[in-house]
Formats: C-alpha cells, sequence, structure tokens
C-alpha cells in the first residue's frame, strides 16, 4: 500500500511527468491532490501498470481527486531550454491549473526547481511510493499516449503507436529512411551514436 502523504497536515500535491526520454512529442506532467487519508490499493507507479488498468485507473483518479491538472512542454520549447528544465516546466504549468492551491508539492525524482513560495520534497521512485504521485504518473503518461496515438495516424512510419516516441530500433530506422517530423526532438541524438544530416 502507497503512503498517503508525505507532509503532516498541509494540502498535498504529487507530481510526475511522462515523455522526458523520446525522441519526439510533447513532455507531460500532472499535479494532483488527494483527499487526507485517501486509500487505494490499486494505484501504482504507472510504468507497473498495464494499459488498461492505467485508463481504468484515470477514471477514478480524475473522479477521487480533489484537483488534477495536466502541463504540456512542446518539443521546441524543449530544444530551446533542455528535457530536465522542460519537465519542470510542465510541472509547474500543471500545479498553475490546480483548482485549488497546495501548501506543499512532492515530485518523483531528484530534482526540482521551486514552485512560487512553496515547500517541496524530492523523492526517487516516488510514484512507487505515494499515491498522489502515482496518480499524477498514471495521467501525464495516459493523456501522453493519447497525444502520441494521434500523432501516429498522421506519422504511422514511426511506429508512435507502440513506441510512443521513445528510442526504439524501428523509430531510428525509420528517421534514417524518412527524415524527421515537425515533432521530433532536434537537441536529441536522434540517431544515436550517428550524427544527423537533416536539413533543418
Amino acid at each position: 500500500m502507497l503512503k498517503s502523504h508525505y507532509y503532516e497536515g498541509l494540502i498535498e500535491a504529487g507530481c510526475d511527468e511522462a515523455g522526458r526520454g523520446c525522441l519526439a512529442g510533447s513532455v507531460y506532467a500532472a499535479a494532483v491532490i488527494l483527499p487526507t487519508n485517501y486509500k487505494n490499493d490499486l494505484l501504482n507507479d504507472s510504468k507497473k501498470l498495464s494499459a488498461k488498468k492505467r485508463y481504468a485507473l484515470r477514471k477514478i483518479i480524475e473522479h477521487d481527486a480533489i484537483a488534477w491538472a495536466v502541463g504540456i512542454v512542446t518539443p521546441e520549447e524543449i530544444d530551446k531550454i533542455n528535457i530536465l528544465n522542460a519537465s519542470f516546466l510542465a510541472m509547474h504549468r500543471a500545479l498553475d491549473q490546480l483548482k485549488m492551491r497546495p501548501e506543499a508539492i512532492i515530485v518523483d525524482g531528484n530534482r526540482f526547481t521551486p514552485y512560487q513560495d512553496l515547500p517541496f520534497t524530492t523523492i526517487v521512485k516516488g510514484d512507487g511510493k505515494y499515491l498522489s504521485i502515482a496518480a499524477a504518473s498514471i495521467l501525464a503518461k495516459t493523456y501522453r499516449d493519447d497525444y502520441m496515438l494521434s500523432l501516429a495516424e498522421k506519422y504511422p512510419q514511426y511506429d508512435w503507436q507502440s513506441n510512443m516516441g521513445y528510442p526504439t530500433k524501428k523509430h531510428r530506422e525509420a528517421i534514417r529512411q524518412y527524415g524527421i517530423t515537425p515533432f521530433h526532438r532536434k537537441s536529441y541524438n536522434l540517431l544515436g551514436d550517428e550524427q544527423l544530416s537533416f536539413d533543418f
């Protein structure tokens, strides 16, 4: 059973992102405030759940949460500010949209940039330890998957419906064969050890 909170007596938002390691697509992040002493035995790190379970849990999270929101940073922005800063910005954008202002933030990972004047704690593998971070990981992952599946219809050769923009062999072979799309992150090493030779 994951823990219901980190901070005692504060309204706490859990944050997580999806898509940091992808070669294509926006990075998504979510922020979730759950009720005090919330319980849900099914919530876990989104990577440990099947797609069917993630989408079923998304409905439950959106129904049960006091507040939730999703923030997005585009490939163009990622190329300008780098993926680490883009991940933090996506979390900040999610926090900006919450209908209730949290009093503290817990974040999956080991780094974060301060949000306004709120106390925050980073928690390595927090999506497997705290309910609100797990909930955020599920929202970020499913909303990003929806986005990548819609892009896959326009660019079927990159196999995004299967790899969601991650650097699989098939994805890199498609880049070699067809070049890049407007949704590829140009600041990334898109071909692994090989150098890009595309005209942007």
